[in-house]
């Protein structure tokens, strides 16, 4: 889809007649601007907003400039901006070091790989630089506040046409929300969508007082179960469905589960509704047993991603870099590490597309006792959602994108590869659980980047030698088994494939035999975790099962003596 960048003046003219004057310095306009696709503007102000093409508080743009063509689908674009938002909030707007042309710059990087011009980014320092503009910059900043912070005109703010729908797209594979449809075909289409779920439908009327008692616990259920398709039909608008399914009265539900008719019922009945939703959800994904037990550890402890987020210094990081720290990417690297680390709002995203390409085809041509800096560098801008987000969908060079390149690097060097090179890979493999895109990625089928995470998982987990490797292997083997466990539970289905749970639960438990005997207690329990998630729900009687079965997983947990609980709790799955 093509992708417009629109620039605005925020000073109407002021700024070219008036600059000279009370600046010294000639500048041509106050800048804003946005990004255009899909017949939608996007842009920060009171945090990301969205309006259609020209029609915010700003006007009309005084230039369009075409940016190019982005191939990346859209439900991976809006996945990405939710991690944008994590940044451009509206409390950390600033009109010189955080705002809209940062955030339209981050978001043209991601989508074309290339950023909005210098000479829009550029122009905050040059106002800053004048000795009248560090005075006059508080002044500047609160005059501008209602014009930058103001919100989307009413009516302005798209919407979907849910008419027209035939295949809805949900974030993440859910729901979450009540779809109305009048047009036979679509509804059919949604129904053809949900056959691996269930559906409940709310045959209603414009007309029908009853029905509007039922609709805030309808639009509740909805928001509650995002796993369930939730369907309000006006017979009023679509007669034609109404014959087709024989409704003689208002309000008349109807549930489905996994494409099949459950049942039917008419009447405003709530606590009726909410039984008959209630038995459908247990009716279509029955409880597991698992579900029954208590595990006060695994139900109710973190599952955020560990994260290596510590900074060492970066001039000596560099340093070990040789005459390549003087390399345009790795200096462009250096410098946004550098600056997020004193303040994540100036930090400017750099060329990460050319970043990308840099260590993709030369991180073997560095000395081998220097790579390690290079990984180190991009693991520190990895724990950016931005940085770790434009990852996610990267465009690969030749067949690997550049983190499964990096860690491919790393499997090939096998028993050569230095310690340090190894720890930093996959302290890095953790970060890119940082950015939920990344994730929804790795448990895509067919995902290449996931069996690379599992064979450096299990090739580092006996790393006799380095304990630091092998707790690093275990914190990311958490990380991959929480993000299979809550595709399993959120989902209804594994985001690993029967065969990569397998080889990882092998090596786990021959880790913890290991470490079991007077080896790393904090690796143990992050095996132990991992364990615990990996089988928490998992197949009765499938190859998960089956081989803690024949490994004699209770044994080997019953040894695990510095973490009796947790290790109870794993060993309680077993039975």
């Amino acid at each position: 889809m093509e992708v417009e960048l629109y620039v605005y003046d925020l000073s109407q003219g002021l700024a070219r007649s008036m600059s000279k004057q009370f600046l010294g310095i000639q500048i041509d306009a106050v800048y804003h601007t946005s990004l255009v696709f899909k017949n939608v503007e996007y842009f920060f102000g009171a945090g990301v907003q969205t309006c259609y093409p020209g029609a915010s508080h700003h006007g009309r743009p005084m230039e369009v400039i075409p940016m190019g063509k982005t191939d990346i689908d859209l439900d991976t674009i809006l996945d990405y901006l939710e991690s944008l938002k994590q940044v451009y909030t509206p409390e950390s707007y600033d009109l010189f070091a955080h705002n809209c042309n940062n955030f339209t710059h981050d978001f043209a990087m991601f989508l074309i790989g290339k950023g909005i011009p210098s000479h829009i980014t550029s122009l905050p320092q040059r106002v800053l630089d004048t000795p009248f503009g560090q005075m006059l910059r508080p002044q500047i900043d609160a005059s501008m506040r209602s014009v930058t912070q103001a919100p989307v005109p009413n009516g302005a703010t798209p919407k979907q046409d849910t008419q027209t729908v035939q295949q809805p797209s949900f974030h993440g594979g859910k729901y979450g929300r009540v779809l109305n449809l009048t047009a036979t075909d679509a509804l059919e289409s949604a129904l053809s969508g949900a056959q691996n779920t269930c559906a409940t439908i709310f045959y209603t009327s414009s007309t029908c007082a009853p029905c509007k008692l039922a609709y805030p616990t309808f639009d509740l259920l909805a928001e509650e179960h995002h796993d369930a398709l939730f369907v309000k039909v006006d017979i009023n608008e679509a007669r034609e469905i109404a014959m087709k399914y024989g409704i003689r009265a208002t309000p008349t539900f109807m549930t489905f589960s996994k494409g099949k008719k459950l049942d039917e019922w008419s009447g405003a009945d709530i606590s009726l509704l909410k039984a008959n939703v209630a038995q459908l959800l247990q009716h279509t994904f029955p409880p597991h047993p698992h579900t029954l037990l208590k595990l006060p550890t695994l139900q109710f402890g973190s599952m955020k991603p560990i994260v290596y987020a510590r900074v060492p210094p970066i001039d000596k990081l560099t340093a070990k870099l040789g005459a390549g720290a003087q390399e345009p990417e790795f200096v462009a690297l250096t410098t946004f590490v550098k600056n997020r680390q004193l303040d994540p709002r100036e930090a400017k995203l750099p060329d990460i597309h050319a970043i990308g390409e840099m260590l993709q085809t030369t991180i073997e041509n560095l000395p081998i006792e220097s790579r390690f800096a290079a990984v180190d560098l991009l693991r520190c801008a990895m724990v950016d959602p931005r940085v770790s987000g434009f990852f996610a969908s990267e465009k690969a060079v030749d067949e690997l994108a550049t983190v499964p390149a990096l860690i491919t690097h790393v499997i090939e060097l096998g028993e050569t590869c230095p310690h340090n090179l190894r720890l930093v890979t996959i302290h890095l493999a953790c970060n890119i659980f940082t950015s939920p895109l990344f994730v929804r990625e790795l448990l895509k089928l067919g995902q290449r980047t996931t069996p690379l995470l599992v064979q450096l998982i299990t090739s580092s987990l006996l790393d006799a030698a380095h304990p630091t490797t092998r707790v690093a292997a275990a914190s990311l083997a958490f990380n991959l088994a929480v993000a299979n466990y809550r595709a399993r539970r959120e989902e209804h289905h594994d985001g690993l494939g029967e065969d990569q749970q397998v080889e990882l639960a092998a090596s786990m438990l021959e880790a913890l035999r290991v470490e079991a005997d007077g080896g790393s207690s904090e690796a143990v329990k992050a095996l132990l975790l991992a364990l615990g998630y990996l089988l928490f729900c998992a197949k009765e009687g499938g190859e998960l099962m089956q081989l803690a079965s024949v490994l004699d997983a209770k044994s080997v947990l019953e040894a695990c003596l510095e973490h009796p609980k947790l290790a109870g709790e794993v060993s309680a799955l077993l039975r």
